[in-house]
């Protein structure tokens, strides 16, 4: 139980890699742990689903448009039949403020296609401060590893 009481461990690979898979326990509580512990070490932290993510380049860091859920036989009018676009702005934007380092944890990443982890690992060497922890699945203990070698290995 050492390594959930400091974390130093885990932060020190994550700056390391930039990008982590990480196996948790499915009763869960590890998550916020290391999240309040990069916290308490000068992080800004976000916690959010993989689900949906799109882009994720895009959905986390730029400002980008969305459309409504398509519901059934809607006038087509000036709108069409999907709706008006929706600029939403990026889901990191506002962590970005000021000189802190970022950390994202993304649950349920084992939906995320290879490309996506990838292009989510060329994101952290792109933006130095950004820091992503991609949950992959469950496991008895907390385990991680680099999202390089689980792609690769």
């Amino acid at each position: 139980m050492p390594l959930l009481l400091s974390g130093r461990g885990f932060r020190r690979d994550l700056e390391a890699s930039g990008c982590l898979a990480v196996h948790a326990p499915l009763e869960g509580g590890s998550e916020t742990r290391l999240l309040r512990r990069l916290r308490a070490a000068g992080y800004k932290t976000r916690i959010t689903s993989a689900r949906g993510l799109g882009d994720p380049e895009v959905y986390l860091t730029q400002k980008h448009g969305i459309r409504p859920p398509h519901l059934g036989h809607q006038s087509v009018g000036r709108s069409a039949a999907v709706g008006e676009v929706q600029e939403v702005m990026p889901q990191l934007g506002d962590l970005f403020e000021g000189s802190s380092p970022v950390a994202l944890w993304l649950l349920e990443g084992q939906v995320l296609s290879t490309s996506e982890l990838l292009s989510l690992c060329d994101l952290c060497k792109r933006e130095p401060r950004l820091r992503i922890i991609v949950e992959m699945g469950g496991a008895r203990s907390l385990r991680w590893q680099p999202m390089k070698a689980l792609l690769t290995g």
